[in-house]
């Protein structure tokens, strides 16, 4: 069931918005009016929630993982029942999961790297105490805060869907699955140590070492393919980590860290002494014995990974021989000279071994005739008619499985059903691979032989997902409305500011990517209108009307409306004050107000008043220009650890902060805080009590800029008021 903002559950939990969805569930962010706290909601899906057997598994695991207390856990606070929906109530973490973030970020660095992954393998550990086995560690159940703290989600429910079914539906992890769980065999702690070992090898190189068309090849590459060093796709990683990922993702769990306290152990070795090979081998490695009793069995399944050093490697090879069908380990006590006589038993295989590729040639050669000559034809040479020795003898009742991955889907059914064979489609899925319509797996593999009228379940692909966004038309488009338009195809958007000589301020100039699927970020590049030329404003605080004008003028700026004011500190006819600080940035041919002082003011007498005659309208004029000033202020804070991210505080950043207004139609900056290099962990003080604006502009901007990229990264907008 899906649920909708405004609902309410248990008359408790207010349903918010719908923050995620996975295989089994949908994720709302709710608010609890009985705590006055927000926190995510966890819903089982419909066809999980049928099942009554699944859905006391999942309250059973759910009830468990309820017990568990770490900083690094999402904690589940309630597991509730109403009606047919079955719920989880957890701690809501804003911030990113680590998948987007490896995303966001292409690889991690190695300080980074260790950092989240000694924050992980904290949170197991705390489970593992409790006998609490994950069985899904994967970076989408990894979550960042905002303050860089990383915690592990969804503890103890995968083990009620791993229990439940082991379908491709359920299991999204393939990619992170041990061994063991992909040969359906018990898991323990490892299993999690090994998820965690596939996890950081994808941080340090950005991909994942097993890939393949379906979940079946992914999962046997788990059991049978040697794992890619991760410095072949990462040279820059340390042999320290190398090592560690390199143990934590062994096939044979027990060469793997044997719990999470040893895994901590080794990445906070590896923080102070990254190209040390410290890391220890298994306990249960054995090595093989140079000379082996001739009565003597060794079975290399009784330890881990046989180690054998290159001298062992050499003598073996020049004097042993073994027998695979008994596991006999024959090693020769003296090894051969090099001018000695060849070995009688290798001449000897030699010769059975010339006689065995005869035989094997003239067979073939034998077959190639026969084809040739139609010995293998039967019937009336129609479809289905031909069999080879390859493929064996087909009974009356058995077909070849044809190949129909890539084909359209009804191409597909005409196909099979040619041979005699039924199509049913068990599922839609997404694919980067095959386009919408096309067969994207079939559960039967190419060749294989299978009974007639046989159905064939097979995956149809809905496509990457993804829209074209020049579908939406967003060129030219207002900026605001553009960002909303994409928001409502649940989009998340960023924007950047670019000058553009065609397009208007504020309208979109282009977007990337061409196209996207939802949840994807969409960068609008905004028109800030065509690019300004730059000049100093000098200081004519002090000088004359006269001089004034011509110093503005030699800087490229015009002057503007000049007002006159009593100071009892700037002598009469000078200027007093500017409406642009020194040194401030401002557009060339921007026009420049300034006030001119009166000197000081006199007392006017009631006699002095009788026998002057002032012009009142001047009067009123003179006072509210020259008399007032427009006073803003501002009190703000700003995280540079959002920007960064967990590694922030090994990182620092060049920071101004500046006013930006609207002047007479053009951008006037004053700089409030020069440039200053500040570490990326700090919590950035934007306060300013009395920052004067321009004269009569009411409104501004207080942006803060990274000044190594000259990019905004935060902006706060100011009301000015007039004050006298």
């Amino acid at each position: 069931m899906i649920l909708t903002p405004g609902m309410y559950l248990q008359d408790r939990y207010e349903i918010l918005e719908l923050i995620g969805s996975g295989g089994m569930s949908y994720v709302y962010k709710a608010k609890c009016h009985k705590l006055n706290r927000l926190v995510a909601i966890k819903v089982l899906k419909n066809e999980f929630s049928m099942d009554a057997n699944f859905v006391s598994k999942f309250k059973m695991e759910a009830q468990a993982a309820a017990g568990l207390s770490h900083p690094n856990i999402v904690s589940v606070y309630d597991v509730i029942d109403e009606g047919d929906i079955h719920y989880i109530v957890m701690e809501l973490i804003e911030g990113i999961t680590l998948k987007n973030y490896i995303q966001k970020k292409g690889k991690l660095e190695v300080t980074e790297t260790i950092g989240i992954a000694i924050q992980v393998a904290q949170g197991i550990a705390a489970a593992h105490e409790q006998h609490i086995i994950h069985r899904d560690i994967k970076p989408q159940n990894m979550i960042i805060s905002r303050d860089g703290k990383v915690k592990v989600a969804d503890f103890g429910i995968a083990r009620a869907v791993s229990s439940q079914t082991m379908s491709s539906s359920a299991m999204g992890s393939v990619h992170y699955i041990s061994p063991e769980q992909a040969r359906g065999g018990r898991s323990d702690e490892r299993s999690d140590i090994y998820s965690l070992g596939i996890t950081m090898y994808e941080m340090v190189t950005g991909r994942l070492p097993f890939e393949g068309d379906n979940t079946v090849t992914v999962a046997l590459a788990h059991l049978e393919e040697p794992i890619t060093p991760p410095s072949v796709y990462n040279p820059n990683i340390p042999v320290s980590l190398e090592k560690i990922i390199l143990r934590c993702t062994e096939k044979n769990p027990k060469n793997r860290y044997p719990g999470a306290a040893e895994l901590i152990g080794d990445l906070r070795h590896a923080l102070l002494n990254p190209d040390v090979d410290f890391v220890k081998k298994p306990s249960t490695v054995k090595e093989i014995p140079l000379v082996a009793d001739q009565n003597e069995r060794v079975n290399p399944t009784d330890s881990g990974t046989i180690m054998i050093n290159e001298e062992e490697m050499r003598r073996i090879k020049a004097g042993s021989t073994a027998d695979k069908g008994t596991g006999r380990q024959n090693v020769q006590k003296k090894p051969l000279d090099d001018d000695s006589d060849v070995n009688p038993q290798i001449e000897k295989l030699l010769t059975v071994a010339g006689i065995g590729a005869a035989v094997i040639i003239v067979v073939v050669l034998i077959l190639v005739f026969m084809k040739l000559g139609g010995i293998f034809r039967v019937g009336s040479g129609g479809a289905g008619a031909e069999t080879t020795a390859t493929h064996g003898v087909l009974s009356d009742t058995e077909v070849y499985m044809p190949n129909v991955l890539g084909l359209p889907s009804d191409m597909a059914e005409a196909k099979l059903k040619d041979s005699t064979l039924v199509m049913k489609i068990s599922g839609y899925e997404y694919s980067d691979k095959y386009d919408e319509g096309e067969i994207m797996s079939q559960a039967n593999e190419p060749d294989s032989i299978i009974p007639k009228y046989s159905s064939v379940s097979v995956v149809v692909s809905n496509g990457d997902g993804k829209t074209k966004l020049s579908t939406l038309k967003l060129e030219k488009m207002e900026a605001e409305a553009a960002k909303k338009l994409l928001v409502s195809q649940k989009f998340v958007v960023e924007t950047v500011d670019e000058n553009s000589d065609t397009i208007d301020d504020g309208h979109v100039i282009s977007y990337s990517p061409d196209a996207a699927k939802e949840g994807d970020t969409i960068t609008l590049y905004i028109s800030a209108g065509p690019e300004e030329e730059l000049t100093d404003m000098p200081n004519i605080v002090g000088q004359t009307a006269e001089l004034a004008k011509t110093m503005l003028e030699e800087a490229g700026l015009a002057e503007g409306t000049v007002r006159k004011s009593y100071s009892d500190t700037i002598e009469k006819g000078l200027v007093m004050n500017q409406e642009v600080a020194q040194g401030s940035q401002v557009a060339v041919g921007s026009a420049i107000s300034y006030t001119i002082s009166l000197g000081v003011e006199e007392e006017t007498t009631a006699e002095q008043t009788e026998e002057t005659t002032v012009d009142p309208v001047t009067q009123v004029i003179e006072t509210e220009a020259g008399g007032y000033h427009y006073i803003g202020s501002i009190s703000e804070s700003y995280s540079l650890a959002d920007l960064i991210g967990p590694g922030s505080s090994l990182t620092s950043v060049q920071i101004m902060i500046r006013l930006r207004q609207r002047v007479e139609g053009r951008d006037v900056m004053t700089v409030l805080m020069p440039t200053r290099t500040i570490s990326g962990n700090t919590e950035l003080p934007v306060i300013f009590s009395k920052i004067e604006g321009a004269y009569g502009v009411e409104k501004g901007y207080v942006d803060i800029i990274d000044v190594g990229s000259n990019s905004v990264l935060k902006s706060y907008s100011v009301e000015f008021f007039r004050v006298g």
